[in-house]
């Protein structure tokens, strides 16, 4: 019998919202079982049972509640320890085990059956089940179409009177993409919950000046709250002229959401009322918790634990709380007396301290916001939430995002990848230069050069800022003006130096500027008017930038009526450097009924270099909208079952000899612990398995060995240093190369032994042909999931530190991209020194194929924890492996971002 796999416990969203805890079974379910049981009704029983089955017997109890965790796995769902839903496997045969489900009625359409299917089938593909088999009676469809909706292949048969469901659980393209589709749902789902709800409870609403209790209630009064506002405190009949109640259970009517501004200690005791009053979700404005070291980490598990398992989500603890401007809620969840208008743009912010500041620059640049969230220690809502949100809010068309940290980057990425083939996703990262991430969240250190994760969120289509300021420049021009078809940029304005500076700009940004048309410092409206509809009319201008400063006759709105007008109907965006305004000054913003700043408004920016940074951000942002993503091709000669009989079979030798492999995460810099590096015949067995051949070399002792070696792969050869301080690459110190004679080989292991000792590990290779030496390093990044790295291998590019880095796994675009994003790449594209003619240009394409291939091993088995390949010579026959070293570690039990859906885990 298997031991209790707490792995298997999860939290989940259902399809309204909620959360539920999915667990295993234990017997001391026994009487939770019993309850569930009799609040079935009689169609339900009979549905599961085939049968009348109003009382389960003392023997069907402990039969249903003793399970070994291997052969027979039973699943339950709770919330506040009332058992929903149970699913359960029996084996029946080698591979192959019988499923079966119950859902209570009041409860049955809130997706339990779906994601409890998800985990059951995560529980039996880990003990060794492939496929489940269900006998459904044709009645219950509701069950027919879970099975058949899951996205795994399935059959079906018809036999006396019963379907029988037969599901391969082998993860397939169509079930992930179901599960995701229903993972947005939820989430979208439960995200809205907190952000209309109908009713506000304040507790800890204060009668002192200028706490956060008051503080917090008078906002959500002078929001202009559209439902009921109750004060809660344990003395007070009334708080700032509300009525107030002693406790959340005392109201009489439901609460939707609460806003908890106690002291920490308190917490939990309100958030156990909260559970049993029905809330819906938390803003925990309240600080203590996990910036505050270990106790304070403890506290916040307990608090989203404990609000997980009674269906709440949980904004905070330690933030600013929540926005909604839609005139049908009008709430303001936060700690700030003043909120911008309504606009299209979504805010997440994890820092509090800053989040004030920022609702007011946007105030005071004239744009509006739908929603926004400040998530504090970003406990349970994440900006991955609030992502899967705004993929579904018509009204938000622009996202922003300060993130002091990364949850789960690896589903970050994936979810802002998504969003930003329709909507911008502009994000400024924190401790960018250090790798900081603050006290209380739960995130490690991205293991990863700035630039690094920059290419990282340019792959997803993030637009990546280094600050707040440049974070609102390039929301004011997304959320106002269309984006630019193209990088050929007009410049026209009534100062030639100042148009100068535009242009050179643009070329530093890598636009395409034409020469600036100078009006003159006496330039009329008039001027700018006919100036403005050339560049627009002209078909090789995609965007125009204007500048405009004080005439020398008395400044007039004339100026800007032009460009007000100009921008209402073009499909071009205009930027302006506008008398040195920032933001959308009143006399370039159009307002729609309600007063709000509408599209057709014109950015204006102080200084011009202001301006072309965030048109060149909108640029690139929609060429990579526009460009084609890729295709992930089919590849020959992979074989995923005999790589994971490889890679099984040398992590089980391991543990056998005592020498578990420690964990060894993918960073830009070489690994040098070859004491966790797998045997060189295994690493070339795994690589083999994804078509990944790597050139043979012989260890050799003494000058004889490496003669017998030379004769054996044929000249002629190279003798090298395979020490794990030495380079392996074409060109080094550490290497002899065209070795065409006995007498050669003889001396070029007798001059390195003599130089480097036997501690280099003097190895003998067949010769290829000269090319360009490359390094392909991948693997799994703590931060980020499954990482390609890829630079050229030389001492120049090393120092240089010229390296790329894709999530994997690649498409054919993104291994394109890659090999192209290395500043050193033109030398892959040219001929090699001493090369005549075109035939012997290095043959690219099998290098991006190469590219691809480790990218699906890395991405296939997290037991991969990183693959060196150095160097790769890309010659004029392919791209040749002349050096490979693999890490292995021991099976994560879920890796981010795979498997059934969940929230972000805490200690069960």
């Amino acid at each position: 019998m298997q031991s209790y796999p707490n792995h298997w416990e999860a939290d989940v969203v259902l399809t309204d919202g909620g959360t539920a805890h999915i667990r295993p079974i234990v017997p001391e379910d026994a009487d939770l079982l019993r309850d569930f049981h009799s609040r079935l009704s009689p169609e339900t029983i009979y549905y599961r049972f085939f049968a009348p089955y109003p009382k389960l017997s003392d023997r069907d109890v402990k039969r249903f509640t003793h399970v070994d965790y291997e052969d027979r796995v039973a699943l339950v769902a709770t919330i506040s320890d009332v058992m929903l839903a149970v699913v359960r496997y029996d084996k029946v045969s080698e591979g192959e085990a019988e499923v079966a489900f119950v859902v209570e009625d009041a409860h049955q359409g809130r997706g339990l059956a779906s994601v409890l299917l998800e985990h059951i089938g995560a529980a039996a593909r880990e003990r060794g089940i492939h496929r489940f088999i269900a006998d459904v009676l044709p009645e219950n469809r509701r069950m027919v179409n879970v099975f058949r909706e899951a996205g795994y292949t399935a059959q079906q048969t018809f036999d006396e009177g019963v379907i029988r469901l037969t599901l391969d659980l082998e993860p397939t393209a169509s079930s992930q993409e179901v599960m995701r589709a229903r993972e947005q749902r939820a989430e979208s789902r439960s995200i809205s919950r907190l952000l209309f709800p109908e009713s506000v409870a304040v507790i800890g609403a204060s009668r002192t000046a200028h706490t956060i209790g008051q503080t917090a209630l008078r906002n959500v009064l002078a929001g202009d709250f559209q439902g009921p506002v109750f004060p809660v405190h344990p003395e007070a009949k009334a708080v700032a002229g509300v009525r107030a109640y002693r406790s959340v259970l005392d109201i009489p009517d439901p609460v939707d959401l609460a806003i908890v501004a106690v002291r920490a200690d308190m917490v939990h005791d309100v958030v156990d009322e909260c559970a049993r009053k029905g809330v819906h979700g938390l803003v925990v404005v309240s600080s203590g918790f996990g910036e505050a070291g270990p106790e304070g980490r403890a506290r916040q598990d307990e608090l989203v634990r404990t609000a997980r398992a009674a269906g709440m989500r949980v904004v905070g603890p330690n933030c600013l709380g929540i926005a909604n401007t839609d005139r049908s809620v009008s709430l303001n969840a936060t700690l700030s007396p003043d909120l911008p208008p309504r606009g299209p743009i979504g805010f997440f912010s994890q820092s509090g301290a800053l989040g004030r500041a920022i609702l007011q620059r946007v105030a005071d640049r004239g744009m509006g916001l739908t929603t926004f969230v400040s998530a504090g220690n970003r406990a349970d809502v994440s900006g991955n939430d609030l992502v899967q949100y705004w993929q579904e809010d018509p009204a938000t068309e622009v996202v922003l995002q300060y993130l002091e940290s990364l949850g789960n980057p690896r589903k970050f990425t994936r979810l802002a990848r998504r969003l930003a083939q329709h909507k911008p996703v502009v994000a400024v990262r924190s401790g960018g230069s250090s790798q900081g991430v603050p006290t209380g969240h739960a995130a490690g250190a991205l293991a990863l050069p700035d630039y690094g994760v920059a290419s990282l969120f340019r792959q997803a289509g993030v637009v990546r800022v280094d600050d707040i300021t440049q974070m609102f420049d390039v929301a004011q021009l997304f959320a106002y003006q269309p984006l630019p078809t193209g990088p050929r940029v007009g410049i026209l304005g009534n100062s030639d130096s100042l148009g100068l500076l535009v242009k050179d700009a643009c070329l530093r940004s890598g636009l395409k500027p034409h020469e600036p048309v100078d009006l003159g410092p006496t330039a009329t409206a008039e001027d700018f008017d006919r100036a403005l509809t050339d560049a627009l009319a002209d078909d090789a201008v995609h965007s125009v930038v204007v500048v405009f400063i004080p005439a020398l006759n008395p400044i007039s709105d004339d100026v800007a009526e032009v460009m007000r007008a100009k921008a209402a109907t073009s499909a071009k965006p205009i930027v302006t450097t506008y008398l040195g305004y920032q933001g959308l000054p009143e006399e370039l913003r159009r307002t729609g009924e309600n007063g709000e700043t509408v599209r057709g408004s014109v950015p204006s920016y102080p200084a011009p270099e202001d301006a072309v940074r965030a048109l060149s951000h909108a640029t690139r942002y929609a060429m990579w909208r526009r460009r084609d993503a890729g295709r992930h091709p089919e590849l020959p000669d992979i074989d995923g079952a005999r790589a994971r009989e490889i890679i099984d079979r040398t992590l089980a030798k391991a543990e056998e000899a005592g020498d578990i492999p420690q964990p060894v995460w993918f960073t830009s810099e070489p690994v040098h612990n070859e004491e966790n590096a797998v045997a060189p015949e295994d690493a070339r067995d795994v690589l083999g398995c994804y078509g990944i051949d790597v050139w043979e070399d012989i260890p050799v002792a003494s000058a004889e060995e490496a003669v017998a070696a030379a004769e054996r792969l044929g000249y002629p050869v190279v003798v090298k240093a395979n020490a794990p301080d030495l380079r392996l690459r074409a060109g080094g110190s550490g290497i002899r190369a065209d070795l065409r004679t006995p007498t050669d080989v003889r001396g070029a292991f007798t001059a390195l032994f003599d130089r480097l000792g036997e501690d280099a590990m003097l190895a003998v290779q067949r010769m290829v042909v000269p090319g360009v030496p490359t390094v392909i390093r991948a693997g799994e990044n703590p931060s980020f999931g499954s990482v390609v790295g890829f630079g050229l291998a030389d001492v120049t590019a090393e120092l240089l530190d010229d390296r790329a880095f894709r999530l994997a796994p690649l498409t054919d675009a993104d291994a394109a991209d890659l090999v192209r994003a290395v500043r050193s790449s033109p030398l892959l594209f040219g001929l090699p020194a001493g090369a005549t003619s075109l035939a012997e240009t290095p043959d690219v394409d099998a290098l991006e194929e190469l590219l691809i291939r480790v990218s699906r091993l890395v991405d296939a088995f997290g037991e991969v924890a990183h693959v060196d390949l150095d160097p790769v010579v890309v010659n004029a026959d392919g791209a040749h492996v002349l050096g490979a070293r693999v890490w292995l570690r021991e099976p994560p039990d879920l890796r981010p971002d795979v498997g059934p859906r969940r929230l972000r885990g805490v200690t069960f």
